[in-house]
Formats: C-alpha cells, sequence, structure tokens
C-alpha cells in the first residue's frame, strides 16, 4: 500500500549523468584531500544497455516495470537489471525525486547485507538499474519451505537485517517497507548472506522530525505509519514482524483481507500463546516484544536490536578458523598504494569486479570483526583484533597505519569496500582479466588512453578539485611525458604494487 498520487505522467526527462550531491563545493581540495570510494564508480552507463549487457530471463514483474537477469558482456558477471517504464512514474517533482532518491541512496550505500547498484542506464521508456544478481531467491519463498525456522537460522537471518537497518538509520535513511518479499537470499542454505532490496519507497529523514507519507505492506506496516506521524522506527516494527513469523510461520497480524490486517496491525495487539510457541526460548519472546512495541518512543532502536541478548547469542562471530583470520589481517596491515591512481584503480576492481565466490571468506571476515553489527569497522574493532597477535602497543601502531593507508574517504571507520580491497590479495585483484577490464572502464573515449579529463569524469566528486589534481595523477605514471597514461604504463604502475608487497 502507499500514497495516492497524481496521475499525472512525467515528461521524457533524462537522468543526471552523476546523482547530485549534497556537499560544500565551496572549498578546492588538494589531492592528498581528494575521497575515493566505492560510490565514485556508480554512473549513468553511455549508450545502450543492450550494448554491455546481454538480456537473459525475467526474474519477476511488478507495477512500475519487471526484473531480467543478465550478463555484463566485459565481465562475464550475472547481473540483475531491474527496469522502470518512464510512464509509470507519475507526478512529475516527487515521484522523480523519489526515484533519484531510490538511487542516491542504492550508490552511496556500503554495506554487505544491502543489494549493491553498479550502474543505470536510461533509453527514450524506461530506465535502468542494473545491481548485482542475488540468486537464492526471496526470504518469503524460503519461510514457506522451511514452514518455522530453529532460533539459530532465525537469529542468523535477523543479524543481518537489523546490521543493514542499523547502517540505513545511522546513515539518516528509513527503509519503510521491509518484509520477506525484500530481502533476498544469495543461497538457499541455512547461512546465506542476505540482501536487503527494494528501495522504492525510501527516504532521507531529519532526525527529531517525523515523517508523514503512508508508505509500507499492510501485514509490516507499523501503526504510526497509518497515524502519518512517524520516525525510523517504523524499520524496527517491521522486523519485529519478520522475526515472529521466522519463528512461528505465521504473522502476528492476521485478517481476511488488507482492511481486517491494518484493524489489528492499529490495535498493536499480538499473541505468543499456542504450542508453537511453548518451545521458543524467552529471550527471543522478549526480542520480539519489544520490537513490536507499540509506542516508538520506548521500542527498541537498531543499534539495541542487533546487540540484543538473544541475537548475540545465536551469532557466534569466532566461525572462521585461526588461520583464515591471521591470513586476511596479514593482507590487510601489508596494503600500500603510494599514489591516488593506484588507489582508486584498486577500489574500482574490488567493488565493481570482483565476484561474490572470491569474495565470500572477506565478508565473513568483515562481520566478525564488526564487533557492533553497525556495518562499518572502527579503530577500537580493529585494535581488538591485532592484539590479541601483537600486543596492545604494537597493535596501536599498526592499527594507525591501516587507518591512514585504508581510510580514504576519511570517515575515520574502514567501510565495507574499503575492507574488501585492501584485504583481497592482490593476485587477485591485479589479473590481467580485471586489469584489463578496469582500464577499458577508465578509457572513456576508447583511445587507448587515458587523459586528466577522462579520469576527472571518472572519479567526479562532489567537491570541487583543481585540474591540476587529476593532471598530477596522470603525470605520477606518464612515463613517455605525453600527458597520458596507456595500457603499458597502466599495468607496470599496478605491478608495482606486487613487486613491493612484503608478502
Amino acid at each position: 500500500m502507499g500514497c495516492v498520487a497524481s496521475k499525472k505522467k512525467i515528461k521524457p526527462e533524462s537522468l543526471p549523468t552523476q546523482i547530485e550531491h549534497t556537499s560544500s563545493k565551496n572549498r578546492v581540495l588538494k589531492k592528498e584531500e581528494l575521497k575515493i570510494e566505492a560510490s565514485n564508480f556508480v554512473w549513468k552507463g553511455k549508450g545502450s544497455i543492450k550494448d554491455h549487457y546481454k538480456m537473459e530471463e525475467q526474474l519477476g514483474k511488478g507495477a512500475f516495470g519487471f526484473v531480467r537477469l543478465a550478463t555484463h558482456i566485459a565481465t562475464g558477471q550475472k547481473r540483475a537489471i531491474k527496469t522502470i517504464h518512464k510512464s509509470s512514474i507519475i507526478n512529475d517533482d516527487a515521484e522523480r525525486k523519489k526515484f533519484i532518491s531510490e538511487i542516491e541512496i542504492l550508490r552511496k550505500a556500503d554495506h554487505p547485507n544491502i543489494v549493491k547498484l553498479y550502474e543505470f542506464y536510461e533509453d527514450e521508456e524506461h530506465y535502468h538499474l542494473v545491481t548485482e544478481h542475488v540468486k537464492g531467491g526471496e526470504l518469503f519463498d524460503y519461510i514457506i519451505k522451511s514452514k518455522m525456522l530453529s532460533e539459530k537460522i532465525a537469529a542468523h537471518f535477523m543479524s543481518q537485517l537489523l546490521s543493514a537497518v542499523l547502517y540505513c538509520h545511522a546513515n539518516n535513511i528509513v527503509h519503510r517497507d521491509l518484509k520477506p518479499e525484500n530481502l533476498l537470499l544469495e543461497t538457499q542454505a541455512n547461512d546465506a548472506n542476505l540482501k536487503v532490496i527494494d528501495f522504492g519507497t525510501s527516504a532521507i529523514f531529519e532526525p527529531c522530525k517525523n515523517l508523514t507519507q503512508k508508505y509500507g505492506t499492510a501485514y509490516y506496516i507499523a501503526p504510526e505509519v497509518l497515524r502519518k506521524d512517524y520516525n525510523e522506527k517504523c524499520d524496527i516494527w517491521s522486523c519485529g514482524v519478520i522475526l515472529y513469523i521466522l519463528l512461528c510461520g505465521k504473522p502476528p497480524f492476521y485478517g481476511r483481507n488488507d482492511r481486517d490486517i491494518i484493524r489489528r496491525v492499529e490495535k498493536g495487539e499480538f499473541s505468543m500463546k499456542g504450542s508453537e510457541w511453548d518451545v521458543i526460548s524467552p529471550q527471543a519472546k522478549l526480542l520480539i516484544s519489544k520490537m513490536l512495541d507499540f509506542d516508538p518512543q520506548t521500542r527498541i532502536s537498531a543499534s539495541e536490536a542487533v546487540q540484543d541478548e538473544w541475537i548475540c547469542r545465536f551469532t557466534d562471530k569466532s566461525d572462521l578458523t585461526e588461520t583464515q583470520e591471521l591470513t586476511s589481517l596479514d593482507v590487510l596491515k601489508s596494503f600500500r598504494a603510494e599514489e591516488k591512481l593506484q588507489y582508486a584503480v584498486l577500489s574500482f576492481i574490488s567493488s565493481q569486479l570482483i565476484s561474490r565466490e572470491e569474495s565470500k571468506q572477506l565478508t565473513e571476515m568483515f562481520r566478525s570483526l564488526d564487533i557492533n553489527g553497525d556495518g562499518k569497522i572502527s579503530k577500537d574493532e580493529l585494535l581488538e583484533a591485532y592484539s590479541k597477535t601483537l600486543g596492545r602497543s604494537a597493535a596501536i601502531h599498526q592499527v594507525e597505519q591501516i587507518m591512514a593507508k585504508v581510510d580514504a574517504n576519511n570517515s575515520g571507520f574502514i567501510d565495507y569496500s574499503e575492507f574488501m580491497m585492501a584485504a583481497t590479495a592482490l593476485e587477485t585483484l591485479i589479473s590481467k582479466e580485471n586489469l584489463k577490464s578496469a582500464f577499458t572502464a577508465f578509457d572513456a573515449d576508447g583511445n587507448g588512453k587515458i587523459s586528466a579529463k577522462e579520469l576527472k569524469m571518472f572519479l567526479g566528486t562532489d567537491l570541487a578539485v583543481s585540474d591540476m589534481v587529476w593532471k598530477d595523477m596522470i603525470s605520477e605514471v606518464d612515463l613517455d611525458g605525453d600527458g597520458e597514461v596507456d595500457i603499458v604504463e597502466f599495468e607496470n604502475m599496478m605491478i608495482k604494487l606486487i613487486k613491493s608487497s612484503p608478502l
């Protein structure tokens, strides 16, 4: 269910090549201040989407469009393409802004449990959002097949969902339509990775300022949303409904139709009595009660929920072997990228080209380091990991060095994409195929060389950067002095990293 909108159709205007940013543009940055992050590489693709993707079977269909499986021609990777009919995006300002907001939210999202957006296209009749392909199906189908889940499996999925919600709320994003149909699994295994999708009804909220638009789905919508006076904790209510369903196989608020369901939601009364609940632990029931607290003011927050006793009990973060942990930590501390362009290439490859199979173990390692479950690694969390083998004093020095080299956007944390880049073995990142694909992406005009202008366009930033910054980045690796970087210079620049690596 959602807001009733005007039937006025959107004009066939083009989306901007780069989504507008809100950061200050008053000061010209120096090269060392230039922020390079995964979101730099999510842009509007050039030409027809069919020039870059081989379209395959349809995966799903909705009111505004459909989703297809596709193969990225350049890399051979499978991706999902959400195609939206322009004619169905109504109300010139509100609906178009909401659609652009969805792109910007996904573009900036950097979390292992939020679906990754690669790029977006448009043609005369459609918009196309290219995301990762999550092939395990919906959590909804998993629930139908399993009927009821053990507490351990339910906690596994809930910890991932709550971590994604915490990340969103910390970045002033409220999803507003969390439900099992919008949670995809990478596999059908009990320990599958979960991805939150469909940010079409999401919004950027201002702290202490309530939202008023009614969005959501009957079973999962919070009562305060029905009253059109709510904050981000409406997502926690939806999580509570999902957990209830995971544990007993049916929703807490049910009825013959949406009207009956809404009436029950408005009252907020539910039961955890019956034979199916006799085997559920008191801790699980208590967490559900905290999430389905009718009063948003006293309802548990995402940060509290992800650290709840029941979640922690069933989600031991020490599943990795000691050898796996030490290997990842060794690679992380040996990371080096002395030149900005080297860092940019590594960031592009790790965020756009590395397969899920190659990154699976590192994602598990990221989770084990992310002790508070907020989707990023703090200095203290990193310090705890290194202190186990180095001792406190040496670990402090080591962590300071890592933060200086890896935290390129100066957030004060190691973000998911930064970790995946720095903890992946260089030999995996700098394969011949990856370097070729990266060079092709940077070489926008296809003339076999990367210019300062192309670098500026490719890395684009939300702050003013002097043209000299881009020229300096080129000159660092421009061996023949022609003002551009060819494929040989490009490859030599990256191979130098392997030769200089201590591993």
